[in-house]
């Protein structure tokens, strides 16, 4: 029994690869494509191609639920297709063993993307994204079209790029007074992270003081931030890009801050209910081949599969808003869905059985 559960699992494994493949292909292509308007001098395609590279783990992970899906739907629908599956179950195997043998690579893989999306795909992101700033820009702030805003308190910070050994660059700053007007705004070259503070190098700051303004520099400034490295590296990159670990501590600072962080925590139980949710994508798709799709074409099969993975990914991120909305909590709106695929995947499995 062995020989056959490595069997089923070598075509399984061996279609979500290829998937995997030409998705994660396909999107690095486009990704290309659309770098080339953000070619100059500074920025070629060695650096893009750099770009590319970097992001790689962060496009396996978020394609491998649907190449589960469609994998899963391919290489068992081929041992469907020459009625393997059929010698399979006339032999006295169950349905439950052949579920199963499925499932074993799939957890494989779940475990990879959890290792993946939790220590490499946020260091990664940071790199990448704080790279091709600093490039494009050539250290810039106020003429970037990238970098990251954030609000603390009665300050409006931009920051140009952060690298992951606590160096920030391109600081600006803006700062209001008690009625809400622009009291101040700063900007500074580069800091540093030391002694639980920020060392700034060449500030340049102009007060506006009512009817006239007032041009101050510097060599040197602290400054005092609850931003720390660690929560700057999570600013930088995207919710859905960022560690577990990252996205609590993060959500927390927020709500230290009086800010909102929904899409933080729909971020969080997204990451944290991963794994469930490609087991229920993969039951969908076992119970297809059971059921009505285990006698059609490839072609059909993957049809099938594209439209069930986009379905899915359509009701999570309608669900996230609503959420917001309507006001239950972000983990139902990610949890959802996922009920709503396993539930699907074993009434057709009960029933093919």
């Amino acid at each position: 029994m062995r020989k056959l559960d490595w069997y089923i699992a070598q075509h399984v494994l061996g279609a979500i690869m290829v998937v995997m493949l030409v998705v994660v292909g396909l999107d690095l292509l486009f990704s290309l494509v659309d770098e080339l308007d953000s070619f100059n001098d500074r920025y070629g395609l060695l650096e893009a191609l750099f770009y590319l590279g970097m992001t790689t783990p962060r496009r396996i992970y978020e394609f491998l639920p649907l190449s589960c899906l469609v994998g899963c739907l391919i290489g068992l629908g081929m041992l469907a297709s020459h009625s393997e599956l059929t010698v399979m179950r006339a032999s006295g195997v169950s349905t439950g063993r052949i579920v199963g043998a499925v499932l074993k690579p799939v957890l494989v893989l779940v475990l990879a993307a959890l290792v993946l999306g939790e220590y490499v795909v946020p260091k990664t992101e940071q790199i990448a994204q704080s790279r091709r700033a600093l490039v494009q820009s050539g250290g810039e702030a106020l003429q970037s079209r990238y970098g990251v805003w954030h609000r603390e308190g009665d300050s409006f910070i931009h920051i140009n790029a952060v690298q992951p050994d606590g160096v920030i660059f391109g600081v600006t700053r803006y700062k209001l007074n008690g009625e809400r007007d622009l009291a101040s705004a700063s900007y500074a070259h580069r800091g540093e992270f030391v002694n639980n503070a920020w060392q700034l190098e060449d500030i340049r700051e102009t007060r506006f003081l009512g009817d006239h303004t007032e041009v101050l520099e510097r060599p040197n400034e602290v400054w005092k931030s609850g931003l720390t490295p660690t929560l700057l590296s999570v600013i930088v990159v995207e919710p859905v890009d960022l560690s577990i670990t990252g996205l609590s501590e993060f959500s927390a600072y927020l709500s230290e801050q009086g800010l909102s962080s929904v899409d933080y925590q729909l971020a969080f139980w997204g990451k944290l209910l991963q794994p469930l949710a490609i087991l229920a994508l993969v039951l969908i798709g076992i119970s297809f081949i059971f059921g009505p799709l285990r006698s059609v074409t490839v072609g059909q099969r993957l049809i099938v599969g594209i439209l069930v993975g986009l379905t899915f990914k359509f009701a999570q991120d309608l669900m996230g808003p609503a959420s917001s909305v309507y006001g239950f909590a972000p983990w139902l709106a990610v949890l959802a869905p996922i009920l709503v695929c396993l539930a699907l995947g074993g009434w057709m499995l009960q029933r093919a059985k």
